[in-house]
């Protein structure tokens, strides 16, 4: 599993300009399953999503395809780990620790 944090480095405007394609690049991936939830930061100055990818290298390859990312809106941190303890509603995204 992966929490993906987006921090913005333009200014307000130009994110509200391309948060349609940025939407719209969301509800891609939760339709293909890869994403669980996301949201804007408090105080608005990114984002988070959670992701279920197959590895790091599939999730940063999505996170490229971010219109905010093709822009040179925002910057991403990925952070892969896993998750053992899951709410019943993701138990189908709960992970084993490695032998």
């Amino acid at each position: 599993m992966f929490v993906l944090e987006l921090t913005y480095t333009a200014p307000l405007d130009r994110i509200d300009a391309l948060l349609p394609a940025h939407v719209g690049w969301l509800g891609r991936h939760y339709e293909d399953g890869t994403f669980l939830a996301s949201g804007r930061k408090v105080p608005r100055d990114g984002g988070v999503i959670i992701a279920a990818g197959e590895d790091r290298a599939a999730v940063e390859a999505i996170v490229r395809t971010d219109p905010f990312a093709v822009e040179g809106l925002v910057e991403y941190r990925v952070t892969e780990f896993l998750a053992t303890t899951v709410a019943p509603a993701l138990a189908d995204h709960r992970q084993q620790l490695p032998a």
